[in-house]
């Protein structure tokens, strides 16, 4: 087995691009990030799509995503499939194996057209309707979480935000790392914590997810600082250790 693929019904047309999506992406300048993963925007006639590769994995690794648990491009792809509208279409998934292990891997998704990323409104005081992106966030959060769906890294990146007329829409990305099952509210509440937001904003969003919930708004907003004041803590605490100078 020198590869392993799945695509999209929707895009079966596309195989041949996938097969040789190396190709592609070796010759395609238009990176949008790169750092320990590379996600480049790649045209395929009039398909634009979003394409990730992730890094090649160290000998161990290697062997894990080979024998005993999937990789994350194919996380990726049957998450997407999973979750549906929460996130950017997805289009297919591919593995290249070298000597009988996992080498290089792809993760394909239909490019959606975002305004921006939450972390705008977190850090832009200014935005204009920050207020109403909040409540719309919190709205999508609560969606997300009543289907059963645990973004493991839901942080401001990862949130992506496009606004059709007087509705925000959202997305998540990133999504390698998920659970599925009945969530407890401190798992809920846990979840705006890498956010990173500030306590009048994170009261803000937690009052409107309170009522989505219908919980005790005063133990809502508790728990949820209680949770994000820990893991401030613990990450400038790390960066401290490393002489980086911290953001409260």
């Amino acid at each position: 087995m020198d590869k392993q693929y799945s695509l999209n019904e929707k895009y079966q047309e596309y195989e041949h691009n996938l097969l040789t999506i190396k190709t592609y992406f070796q010759a395609n300048s238009n990176a949008i990030h790169k750092a320990r993963n590379e996600l480049k925007i790649i045209t395929f006639g009039t398909l634009q799509t979003v394409v990730k590769s992730f890094k090649i994995p160290n000998i161990i690794n290697k062997i894990a995503y080979t024998f005993f648990r999937d990789s994350k491009a194919k996380k990726s792809y049957e998450y997407s499939i999973k979750i549906g509208s929460f996130t950017p279409e997805p289009i297919g998934y591919i593995e290249f194996y070298k000597n009988g292990l996992l080498d290089e891997s792809y993760f394909i998704a239909k490019k959606f057209d975002y305004d921006f990323t939450i972390k705008e409104p977190i850090t832009n005081k200014k935005l204009p309707n920050r207020d109403a992106i909040f409540q719309a966030f919190a709205k999508f959060t609560y969606d997300l979480h009543q289907n059963n769906i645990l973004h493991k890294d839901y942080s401001p990146g990862n949130i992506l935000v496009k606004k059709e007329k007087d509705i925000y829409v959202f997305k998540i990305v990133d999504i390698n790392r998920m659970e599925f099952h009945e969530l407890s509210l401190d798992e809920r509440l846990k979840n705006f914590a890498k956010l990173w937001l500030l306590d009048e904003d994170l009261v803000t969003i937690i009052k409107a997810y309170a009522k989505l919930v219908q919980e005790d708004e005063k133990k809502c907003i508790q728990t949820a600082l209680k949770y994000s004041h820990t893991l401030k803590r613990k990450i400038n605490m790390k960066k401290r250790l490393k002489g980086i100078e911290v953001v409260d």
